[in-house]
């Protein structure tokens, strides 16, 4: 038995290794190829750059103006991903402690929202947002991530606020804390793996996020960092070097962020999904 045991856990560990090994592998070539030249990059793609050549990477600072483009899509990122935590969780709290049916059908119309395409709403949506003259401007292109990313966070918000107990709220209202109070005090706080597992999946949405910026970002100085390299995939050369060079200056702060945060990540979905 000890022997079986032996050969299944050795074949799940092979199987884990073999995956992280098939994510990790466009990591590293995207790492290699943005210290390489436009030859090398066609030409020996696999194996490790000859030097540690930083020129691509002081091209593309130059050419995309990437500190204008990296304010943009931090501008952006921040503000949606506040105003999605914020409204999310506050909704999802008013409906977790206001139980019957029009609680029911408000929070099932909004998760309706998750299995329509975003392509089937491209031309309204910019029909629409032409018309509220949002079109090239930050404000407006936040305004619609606030709709578009409220369904999936109020549904983790929802499940997670079903296992707080009433007892600690009631407590709160006792001593004379109002309902906002309530909220912010008590409920708020112990929401923090849930609203740091939605802020890090939206981030990651949000910040890589390339056709909603195309459809309403058109002024280069608001374009966001997806958008602004762009400009090296033309329709016959494509300067994959310097691409790849932006896509790390792009990927780095994500990245550092997700490593100081997916223990709240998998233990925030896993309790909202189960409680929900």
């Amino acid at each position: 038995m000890r022997t079986i045991y032996n050969w299944r856990t050795f074949s799940l560990e092979a199987v884990v290794v073999l995956f992280a090994l098939l994510f990790a592998f466009p990591l590293y070539l995207t790492v290699i190829n943005a210290f390489k030249s436009y030859d090398q990059v066609v030409l020996a793609t696999i194996s490790l750059p000859q030097k540690l050549d930083l020129s691509n990477f002081m091209t593309v600072w130059k050419q995309i103006k990437f500190p204008t483009a990296f304010m943009n899509s931090l501008i952006i990122t921040v503000c949606s991903v506040s105003g999605i935590l914020l409204f999310s969780s506050m909704t999802a709290y008013k409906l977790v402690r206001s139980p019957g049916w029009l609680s029911s059908v408000i929070f099932f119309t909004v998760l309706s929202a998750m299995i329509v395409p975003f392509q089937t709403m491209m031309i309204p949506l910019v029909k629409v947002a032409k018309d509220m003259h949002l079109i090239n401007s930050i404000p407006g292109i936040i305004a619609v991530y606030l709709g578009f990313g409220t369904s999936m966070a109020l549904f983790l918000f929802h499940g997670f606020i079903k296992g707080i107990p009433l007892e600690l709220e009631d407590s709160a209202k006792i001593d004379g804390c109002s309902p906002i109070g309530v909220f912010f005090r008590i409920v708020f706080p112990l929401l923090t793996p849930i609203t740091v597992s939605v802020a890090i999946l939206k981030t990651l949405q949000i910040w890589n996020d390339f056709l909603l910026p195309l459809l309403m970002l058109s002024g280069k100085n608001n374009q966001t960092i997806p958008l602004s390299y762009f400009i090296y995939f033309g329709e016959y050369v494509n300067q994959w070097h310097l691409a790849l060079a932006a896509v790390v200056l792009s990927v780095l702060p994500v990245l550092i962020l997700y490593l100081f945060s997916q223990k709240y990540i998998i233990q925030g979905i896993m309790t909202g999904a189960i409680k929900g």
